[in-house]
């Protein structure tokens, strides 16, 4: 029975892009009379090309909306088709083949952006319709009120494309498949409610699943709300870093250290650039050191490019929230790039921090934040990052509500760490930093 997989239909659409695309190359390379290039390199970075700004430009994304704007769709789909061969052509100008370009010719515009553009729009509808994937479970979930409302709550903050239904046991009994149960604790404590689960359970599990609310959102949402997360979960112990000799603790290392020194050597340019902006608007420091909470509560002094104006010695920690006055104009663009954050490269190298990994937060917000939020003090059981699950999948965090919704989706990363996932996050950051998405 199928689950939501947020990646499986992208890479579905993906495949279904890149046939397309080469049977579409295909079938104009049979017309002779066009100058059409052979060579595999060609091909192979068209189709790169098409892919990645596909996902850059968001034509994927569609596949998760609740709704689906046509008039949206097409945009997102027509810019994808025009920039990839944009992209080509510049390339070609590039290698000096000009007259290689055949599809910036007017006998062929029409020829290449029609069949393109209707076999990606019908990819998508047949994707959204269930057509071409098995049929996603519908997901239920039965309990009482006081049980059920923080999971409806926690569903509505992040809600997937697939909806949840509150419902009795008995409805439950008659709803028809595929569908994943979700069944509160309570209902097991009374002998009635456990014979008709006991029914439930004798179904086929191909068109029948039982499982528990928290289990539900980790599926469906990717996080792990702290206020549904039982109180002894996940020892220390269990963590796969916490082996010193660990495979993925010494990869994750490795990886650190080495992407941190390339980027360092490659973005240094940038921050000189930026350290003068900074100086130039208000002759202020260029730098903001602060100090932070690291792996396991140390504190460690962490370097940032400043994007705000210069605050008093005495001035109390507040929240940044969107739109606030203390940003300047060269910080304003610093956030969105992300750029501010290069100089943290230095504490990845020092072993301070990581390139993936929870946000590191002041310690004077702290306090507040460990006695308000469950299981806070688990975001210290690894290093901090640069980026992470968190920072990727939330917004800035500019309350204690958006501090938990972050920490929902440390407490994911913490129990499913694996190189796969710091790849996702990574390729993630790249998006939010090339679309200039940063906070």
């Amino acid at each position: 029975m199928s689950w939501r997989n947020p990646r499986r239909n992208l890479f579905f659409c993906a495949a279904l892009d890149l046939v397309g695309l080469l049977g579409f190359l295909a079938m104009i390379a049979a017309f002779k009379s066009l100058p059409i290039d052979p060579q595999v390199g060609w091909v192979a970075f068209t189709a790169l090309a098409y892919l990645s700004l596909g996902w850059l430009f968001g034509s994927y994304t569609v596949l998760r909306w609740r709704r689906l704007p046509l008039q949206a769709v097409i945009q997102r789909v027509l810019i994808t088709v025009l920039a990839t061969f944009v992209m080509v052509a510049v390339a070609r100008l590039l290698a000096n083949q000009p007259e290689r370009i055949w599809f910036m010719h007017r006998s062929t515009q029409v020829q290449w952006l029609l069949p393109l553009l209707l076999w990606s729009l019908l990819a998508r509808g047949l994707l959204r319709r269930g057509v071409l994937l098995p049929e996603q479970a519908q997901c239920l979930l039965v309990g009482a009120d006081a049980e059920v409302q923080p999971v409806l709550a926690a569903w509505r903050r992040t809600p997937p494309r697939l909806p949840l239904r509150w419902l009795a046991l008995e409805q439950a009994l008659q709803a028809s498949p595929p569908l994943v149960l979700a069944v509160a604790p309570s209902l097991r404590q009374d002998s009635r409610q456990r014979q008709l689960l006991a029914q439930l359970e004798s179904r086929d599990p191909r068109e029948f699943s039982l499982t528990t609310p928290l289990t539900l959102l980790e599926r469906q949402l990717e996080r792990l709300p702290p206020e549904l997360v039982p109180e002894p979960w996940l020892n220390y112990d269990e963590l796969p870093w916490n082996n010193l000799f660990s495979l993925q603790r010494q990869l994750k290392r490795v990886a650190d250290v080495v992407v941190a020194a390339v980027l360092l050597v490659l973005s240094s340019p940038l921050m000189l650039l930026a350290t003068a902006l900074i100086w130039l608007e208000d002759r202020g420091p260029v730098f903001y050191v602060q100090q932070r909470s690291g792996w396991l509560g140390r504190r460690f002094v962490v370097f940032k490019l400043r994007t705000m104006g210069v605050a008093p010695a005495d001035a109390a920690p507040c929240w940044t929230v969107p739109g606030d006055q203390r940003i300047t104009r060269v910080g304003l663009w610093l956030r969105r790039l992300r750029l501010d954050e290069l100089p943290q490269l230095l504490q990845v190298l020092s072993g301070d921090m990581s390139l993936i990994g929870p946000r590191p937060e002041r310690p004077e917000l702290e306090e507040e934040l460990e006695a308000r939020i469950p299981h806070y003090r688990k975001r210290h059981w690894m290093r901090p990052g640069l980026s992470g699950w968190a920072q990727v999948c939330a917004p800035y965090a500019a309350s204690v509500e958006d501090v938990e919704l972050k920490l929902s989706y440390d407490l994911y990363y913490l129990k499913h760490f694996s190189t796969w996932l710091d790849l996702v996050i990574l390729f993630r950051t790249i998006k939010t930093v090339l679309k200039g998405g940063g906070r």
